[in-house]
């Protein structure tokens, strides 16, 4: 029976036994983890996912946590007076022993899923957070329903109308009622004043 499977943005085929250096893995040695993104699973049967094969699982013991070969990056300008560069980069890497190929069950095995170093996961008391930023976005546009759209004024567009806010003037008859001469807490033109009578009407 093979497997499959993916992690850290590779396909792997697998089979019980197998040892392989995958993209590192929040993982220590000793310790046995589960990829359950399994893209096919083949045996007696071939069952091909789309685009995971559900309830497939691939079980694994983590070895070690090793680095690969050194990769050497030389970057050299031609030219007179021209610059070079050596550079040496060894990615991190999580060896693993293959021990078991589930078809389906995956879900019951209690084996601790695995998840790349770079992901975050996020807890599942935090999942319904997203709802309640949702109900707080759709309460600003509410509050905000009384006020006039001020850059309908010739003249006036996105900066100035967020300044004429900000001085506390979000309606056409707020701006009609203020006198741009004396006018302290923004720069109000005396047309705007004009045009913003008319819209109140």
């Amino acid at each position: 029976m093979f497997a499959v499977l993916k992690t850290g943005g590779k396909q792997y085929k697998v089979q019980a036994g197998d040892v392989l250096r995958v993209e590192k893995l929040a993982a220590d040695a000793g310790e046995k983890i589960q990829f359950n993104e399994v893209l096919m699973v083949g045996g007696d049967t071939t069952v091909v996912g789309a685009p995971f094969v559900e309830g497939a699982a691939v079980q694994a013991d983590v070895i070690d946590q090793i680095k690969g070969e050194k990769l050497i990056k030389f970057v050299k300008r031609r030219r007179k007076h021209s610059s070079k560069r050596t550079v040496g980069h060894r990615q991190k890497l999580t060896l693993v022993r293959i021990t078991d190929i589930l078809a389906s069950g995956a879900d019951k095995s209690g084996v601790k899923a695995a998840i790349g170093s770079g992901s975050v996961s996020a807890p599942a008391e935090a999942a319904p957070a997203k709802p309640a930023k949702a109900a707080k976005k759709a309460e600003a546009p509410a509050a905000d329903a009384a006020a006039d759209d001020l850059t309908a004024i010739n003249g006036v567009g996105p900066a100035a109308a967020k300044k004429l806010v900000e001085a506390g003037i979000s309606t056409y008859a707020a701006l009609a009622a203020v006198d741009a001469a004396t006018f302290e807490g923004t720069k109000v033109k005396p047309e705007w004043v004009e045009q913003a009578k008319e819209l109140a009407k």
